[in-house]
């Protein structure tokens, strides 16, 4: 499996205060803003504060490891022969990803991404 890119995206209770940190105190630069999110670049990664998640109050989504793959369908494919459990199959989203969920040993959310060429991702905004 060949990863093209990633990030870590961070759901946090209290969103701007979380975007003052990363973008005052720390003083990163902000890659992209969509609605409910911004991403900073961090060195040679991205961080993603997210506003939005899962908060039902009894389960909380503090974040995952995002990796672009290009074939997120073959990806599954691959994992599962090598025995890996996916905790959510690929599928498109609403937003237009596709994306399938694993977990390492740790139980750490691991989102394996596949952007499709007309995704607004892809466009460039200048």
């Amino acid at each position: 499996m060949e990863i093209l890119s990633s990030r870590t995206i961070l759901r946090p209770h209290d969103y701007d205060a979380t975007l003052e940190f990363y973008g005052g105190t720390l003083g990163l630069a902000i890659a992209r803003e969509y609605p409910g999110g911004t991403v900073f670049f961090a060195g040679q990664g991205l961080i993603e504060i997210a506003a939005h998640g899962e908060r039902d109050g009894t389960q909380r989504f503090h974040g995952a490891l995002w990796l672009q793959v290009r074939d997120v369908y073959a990806a599954q494919t691959e994992l599962t022969l090598a025995g890996v459990v996916i905790t959510r199959a690929a599928q498109q989203e609403p937003w237009g990803l596709h994306e399938m969920w694993i977990e390492d040993p740790d139980g750490i959310r691991v989102v394996l991404v596949q952007i499709p060429p007309d995704h607004p991702i892809r466009r460039d905004l200048r």
